[in-house]
């Protein structure tokens, strides 16, 4: 293992620099997490330390009882080359500003310094701002309200969750009950959730669908559409415009039953749009986008990941952390989605039943993004056994095209013969479908 001292590691000879380490540890929390190494010098070196239960509690409880508001870290003994040191990693804290003794520090370099006054207040304010959707809409009264929206909400709820609010109650007393008033006015939630026009007040609040010619982002799209109106209908819509635009295709289900399915497993489309819409940054400006491609789907949703998510805690468990909780609560109560951070293992599990490749989750220019790709990808044909020619050929044909014999031996600089056994074991393999014969003969991918 190699150790070198940075704005999220530091190390210490021993635990008699545990009175310093706390300052550090104080400032990794008021800041984006790090580790303390013990036993190791400011070169990197392990020297070693004396590792027992009782230092392991020490650090522990100078930690818990020290530093407010408490953390626990995760704490233990390392051995290498014979020698025992110490790793504690302590993660970003969630709860701003922490205060070792009374002073709050944070990391200027290798310094520790006790956060100013100002900085300190600002941080503060950080922490104790309300959600972007439970704050007031000023300008909004109960008539821009789609009273309609609201009465079909309640009795899916009822069905659903069994959400204990009569079919007679008022519009006003049923938003109170939702939490969508604030101080008896309109939270953001509600215009957003059952709003009449939505857009009015907040423009950034649509989707665009567009249907790509290709593999690649460029024009002439062979279809784009905006979508506006509450989330509701939002994501509703949405899932309808994508599935017009993938393809199906016949599968076997069993031995002797076919059945068309489509490209894409819809649960899981519909989830990375519910994910999107509900998730996304609302006081970002830009919209969300659905982008449909011949080989792939993208879901661009304006924001990162709410901290202190990380784009690996997707493929595993974890615990839900909504950027719009009150807008979660509502498509919660609608079954829309189960607030426990299901969503992206979700994606993955339907995807892997489907036989295509798990969902990827990327950071792209500070949007979320979500890439569901078909069967077809360059991993999937190196298991089928395909060679170099075969899958550059297939990467060819997403394009849309057809080959014929003499295409596929220009592009892959072969004899007819070779030609002919590939196209034909592309074939048998249901890579590949045919049409014609002799001369005529043309090969298509097999969707």
């Amino acid at each position: 293992m190699h150790l070198k001292e940075s704005s999220t590691v530091e190390l210490k000879k021993s635990i008699a620099q545990l009175d310093d380490a706390l300052k550090t540890i104080c400032a990794f929390l008021n800041h984006k997490g790090g580790t303390v190494y013990f036993g190791v010098d400011s070169s990197g070196k392990i020297v070693g330390t004396q590792v027992s239960e009782k230092t392991l509690r020490k650090i522990s409880q100078q930690i818990c009882s020290r530093i407010k508001p408490e953390t626990i870290p995760e704490i233990r003994e390392i051995t290498e080359n014979g020698k025992s040191f110490i790793e504690v990693k302590i993660p970003e804290g969630t709860n701003k500003p922490y205060f070792l003794d009374g002073k709050a520090y944070k990391k200027v370099g290798s310094e520790k310094r006790v956060i100013p006054p100002d900085e300190l207040k600002k941080m503060i304010l950080e922490q104790k701002r309300s959600r972007w959707d439970e704050e007031i809409c000023e300008k909004v009264t109960l008539k821009d309200i789609d009273e309609d929206k609201v009465k079909w909400f309640l009795k899916v709820a009822r069905e659903e969750r069994n959400l204990a609010i009569p079919e007679t109650t008022s519009l006003k007393v049923v938003l109170a009950k939702l939490d969508l008033l604030k101080d008896k006015k309109l939270t953001n939630a509600a215009v957003l959730l059952f709003g009449k026009n939505p857009q009015q007040f907040f423009i950034q609040a649509k989707v665009k669908g567009i249907r790509f010619m290709g593999t690649e982002p460029v024009k002439p799209f062979l279809d784009m559409k905006l979508f506006e109106g509450n989330l509701i209908d939002q994501i509703d819509s949405v899932k309808t415009f994508v599935l017009e635009h993938i393809p199906k295709a016949v599968w076997l289900a069993g031995n002797i039953q076919r059945e068309e399915r489509y490209r894409y497993p819809p649960d899981a489309i519909r989830e990375g749009i519910v994910n999107a819409i509900c998730h996304r940054d609302y006081e970002s400006i830009g919209e969300i986008h659905i982008r449909i491609f011949d080989d792939r789907i993208e879901i661009w949703n304006p924001g990162e990941l709410p901290k202190p998510l990380k784009l690996e805690d997707l493929k595993r468990e974890h615990k839900s952390i909504p950027r719009n909780p009150l807008i979660a609560e509502q498509l919660f109560w609608i079954k829309y989605i189960e607030k426990v951070g299901s969503g992206t293992n979700d994606m993955i599990n339907f995807c892997a039943k489907w036989g295509i490749p798990e969902p990827e989750f990327k950071h792209i220019t500070g949007d979320f993004v979500v890439i569901f790709r078909g069967k077809l990808t360059e991993e999937y044909l190196k298991d089928l056994g395909l060679n170099e020619r075969q899958i550059k050929t297939v990467i060819h044909l997403k394009k849309g095209d057809e080959i014929d014999n003499k295409t596929y031996r220009e592009i892959n600089k072969i004899g007819k013969v070779i030609a002919a056994k590939e196209l034909n074991d592309l074939v048998a393999k249901k890579i590949l479908k045919i049409t014609g014969a002799g001369r005529s003969t043309k090969y298509y991918l097999n969707d």
